[in-house]
């Protein structure tokens, strides 16, 4: 009886840690972010998120994290493939070094795209030559938010390359089909959740883009000023609610996102 007693009580306490952890830094920053965007009333929160700058920086937000995103599907999942089909030299070093962006601060990234890239650097002389513009425009906030984002969808995509079952493929060939039939039929419907999932991860998190982004991005209102960085000002600005209005756009666009990859991953169980 002491036994199951102590077991209870260990139960307990492991839940109730839990909870209170997941309460203090999750719950109770969020309600706070929502309840002071609204605390001199909606006329006001309504007025800020109708600001245009703030609408501007939005919808740029928006845009570029899209772009990123499809751009990290496209590529992310041609790495994945590589790196789950194919055996050579340095696979496994090119494997870790996916999950570089994951330990580097965002920070560091920026300032490497800055020297890699800016106007000073080789590369950047080249860019102009040709009359392409990068650093300080909108090119190099997709840039930095592909960086960042970089490993959600080899890291969604791998592990159900690794599931799929060779018999399947070979029954293909067997009946016939082509290899490129046998990856649209059969290949290809196995890796769509991890696409689908790790795509929204990348938006999700290149929405929320800081570090990278500021130290590239130029900030122009209306051109390159994106909503991270419009948040800050706001907050440098002793603006809180603006800040926070933003704030709320950004945090619902995640709900949403988080939202909808469940749903992807339960239906990818279900088959």
């Amino acid at each position: 009886m002491n036994t199951v007693f102590r077991y209870k009580g260990w139960t307990w306490g492991f839940r109730s840690t839990v909870l209170l952890y997941f309460i203090v830094l999750v719950i109770l920053p969020i309600t706070g972010v929502y309840y002071n965007s609204v605390t001199l009333g909606w006329t006001v929160f309504l007025e800020s998120i109708r600001d245009p700058i703030a609408w501007k920086a939005v919808l740029l937000t928006l845009k570029m994290a899209a772009i990123a995103a499809v751009f990290n599907v496209i590529i992310g999942t041609m790495i994945a493939w590589v790196l789950g089909r194919y055996r050579f030299k340095g696979r496994s070093l090119l494997n870790s070094l996916v999950d570089l962006p994951f330990a580097l601060p965002t920070a560091v990234g920026g300032l490497m795209i800055l020297l890699l890239l800016g106007p000073v650097s080789l590369v950047g002389r080249l860019a102009e030559g040709l009359g392409l513009e990068i650093v300080f425009h909108q090119p190099a906030i997709v840039i930095a938010m592909v960086f960042v984002t970089f490993p959600f969808v080899i890291r969604a995509v791998q592990p159900l390359l690794e599931e799929i079952d060779s018999s399947e493929e070979e029954a293909s060939y067997t009946l016939g089909a082509s290899r490129s039939r046998t990856f649209w039929k059969v290949i290809l419907p196995s890796m769509l959740p991890g696409m689908i999932s790790g795509g929204m991860l990348a938006f999700s998190r290149a929405l929320a883009e800081f570090g990278a982004v500021v130290l590239v991005a130029g900030n122009i209102p209306g051109r390159t000023l994106v909503a991270s960085v419009f948040i800050y000002g706001e907050v440098e600005s002793d603006n809180p609610v603006g800040a926070a209005s933003v704030s709320v756009i950004l945090l619902t666009l995640s709900f949403l996102i988080l939202w909808g990859i469940n749903i992807v991953q339960t239906r990818g169980r279900r088959r």
